[in-house]
Parts: C-alpha cells; sequence; structure tokens
C-alpha cells in the first residue's frame, strides 16, 4: 500500500506547486521513497483520479464549521454543503465569510470545528493568513471529482483514501511555537534551518505521539532540511499521519483511527 503525505496549495506554481511525499510503512518505520510536485489543480486532479492503492494525509480541511454553514442557511449535509461551497466564486465566500465575522464580538469572530482545537489548526474558513478557506475551496472538489473514500463523510473508492492531515500538529509537538519554515528569503535564518533538522531527528528517532520512525535517503534527508518553506517537510509530515492512519486500520480500527465526529465539519487524523 502506497502511503501519501500532501502538502497542498490552492493556486500551485512552479514557485509553489503542490509536493507529495510518497512512501511505505512497514514494523513502525515509515520509509519515504520520493517527492512529487504539481504546478496545476488540473495535473493534481488527474493525479489523484488514476487508478491505485494508497492512503494519502493531505494538508488542508475538508469540511467548514457547522455553526457557520447552520447561520449562512447553507445544507448541512457534507456533500451537499461541498457542491454548494465550489460553486461559489471566491469572492463571494469572502463576502459572506466576512459578514459572518463581522457581526461576532472581538476574540470570537471566525467559527471553529471541533478539530481545530486539539489540533492547534486554523479555523477552516479563514481567507487569509493562511487562506484555508480557499484551499478547501479548491481540493475538496478534487477530491469529490475523483471518488476518493473519505472516512466518515463520503463514501469512495477503498483503494484510494483521504484523511485530512496538519503537520503543524507534529511540528509543535516537537518545537513547541519555534517556526522552522517561511516562503519570505528575509526569513528563511539559521535559526529555522536548526529548527526543521530537530524536527527531521525526531522523526528519525520516532520521538511523536505516532511512535513511528522516518527513514530515508542522505539525499532525501537533506532535501527536506534544505527546504526552506518548509513544504517538503509538511509532505512528509503529512505522510507520517497517513501511517498512522494505516497502522490504526490494519489493527481494525473503525474510520482509520479517526474518532466519532461531526460528519458535516470532518476531523483531522491523529489530533
Amino acid at each position: 500500500m502506497q502511503l501519501i503525505g500532501c502538502d497542498f496549495s490552492s493556486s500551485p506554481s512552479r514557485r509553489k506547486p503542490i509536493v507529495l511525499a510518497l512512501g511505505q510503512a512497514q514494523k513502525g518505520r515509515v520509509q519515504l521513497q520520493a517527492l512529487q510536485h504539481f504546478e496545476t489543480l488540473i495535473d493534481f486532479g488527474q493525479w489523484l483520479a488514476q487508478p491505485a492503492d494508497w492512503i494519502g494525509g493531505f494538508d488542508l480541511p475538508f469540511g467548514l464549521p457547522r455553526e457557520l454553514v447552520e447561520t449562512l442557511g447553507w445544507p448541512t449535509e457534507w456533500d451537499p454543503c461541498m457542491a454548494h461551497y465550489a460553486a461559489l466564486p471566491r469572492a463571494d465566500i469572502r463576502q459572506q465569510f466576512a459578514d459572518f465575522c463581522r457581526a461576532r464580538p472581538v476574540g470570537g469572530k471566525f467559527a471553529h470545528r471541533a478539530t481545530d482545537r486539539p489540533a492547534g489548526s486554523s479555523p477552516s474558513m479563514k481567507w487569509v493568513n493562511p487562506p484555508v478557506a480557499y484551499m478547501l475551496h479548491a481540493g475538496v472538489p478534487l477530491l469529490r471529482q475523483a471518488g476518493v473514500h473519505l472516512p466518515g463523510l463520503k463514501p469512495g473508492d477503498l483503494r484510494r483514501v483521504a484523511v485530512e492531515a496538519y503537520p503543524g500538529l507534529l511540528a509543535r509537538e516537537v518545537l513547541g511555537q519555534r517556526s522552522y519554515k517561511s516562503d519570505d528569503k528575509t526569513k528563511q535564518t539559521p535559526e529555522r534551518l536548526l529548527a526543521r533538522r530537530e524536527l527531521l531527528g525526531a522523526l528519525e528517532r520516532g520521538d511523536t505521539r505516532l511512535g513511528l520512525r522516518l527513514v530515508a535517503s542522505n539525499a532525501l534527508m537533506g532535501a527536506l532540511a534544505d527546504d526552506a518553506s518548509g513544504d517538503a517537510l509538511d509532505a512528509t509530515l503529512c505522510l507520517m499521519q497517513a501511517a498512522w492512519a494505516q497502522q490504526q486500520h490494519a489493527a481494525g480500527h473503525p474510520q482509520y483511527g479517526l474518532p466519532p465526529f461531526d460528519p458535516l465539519e470532518g476531523w483531522i487524523v491523529t489530533a
């Protein structure tokens, strides 16, 4: 079974592609085998739709907060809600979300999913810094169109299984609040390089909640450390979360280790 970790971009390009970490797991060891890049959403969607056997962890939200959906009067079942959301232009999404926030008190502008706080993730309705609402808008339609299986959300091809991942969950476990990446070249500092190396060391030793050890060639380890944007490392963190989901599934746990969750909102694996 192939394992996939995906660092997603809602507007991929040559400068900022979608990055996949490809690997396999056996006996608590996760072998990173290759990194793959996609510069367009079309190319990525075509890759997703190909017949294959994989479990993938994808760094994008798979759902919106129930409170937001109910307030806006959108469909409260996941598939109709995602179809409605995908049909909206981004300008309309931004306006409706901004109006929602404007009516709420300071300190509580955004609605949150139940998974956001235990995972430490940004609310999936956030449209700037980071624009995760647009990541959902770009990515979930590709997963739906490809017919992949989304545990707890939408049944699909059981040979291609996608779970929502979040690299920050693992990174913070090792580094706390220290930053390890930046797209801004002026902020790609020696301190962030050291943080990436420390994070990779912890993954190699298996010093995270997952209890899994990362294994890779010296060349791939060097590429992860040297990528100052952190995209390749984030894809690898998602790969580790996908490996945990596979391990849980092999042990007979329902829904790839995901707990019972709101089937409108979704849940971040390992949170």
